[in-house]
């Protein structure tokens, strides 16, 4: 599942989420049935787990792109500058995690 598809089924998931929430209340209050609520929530996030949890394939419409090994060779990691661990240094009060 891509960055995009995992946005997707979270979105998703609050939606059947709070629909199946709103649509077990309903029932439950017209029919004063409160067994017959938790079962039709139960229902929704049994359908909600069936449609966000698999990796279907329209959650992988925006495939990542890696680099072979070869270029990665080519193209080294950026380096942290130096200006990076001194914020480090004063949210902490002087010392850094790890450093004495």
């Amino acid at each position: 599942m891509d960055w995009q598809g995992q946005k997707r089924a979270e979105m998703l998931m609050q939606v059947l989420l709070v629909a199946s929430a709103v649509a077990a209340f309903l029932a439950g209050y017209v029919l004063a049935d409160f067994q017959l609520m938790l079962l039709v929530y139960a229902g929704g996030v049994v359908l909600t787990a069936l449609v966000t949890v698999p990796d279907w394939p329209f959650f992988n419409r925006n495939p990542l792109k890696w680099l072979d090994a070869a270029d990665a060779e080519r193209h080294p990691r950026p380096q942290v500058s130096a200006g990076a661990t001194a914020g480090a240094k004063s949210y902490y009060g002087g010392n850094a995690p790890g450093k004495n």
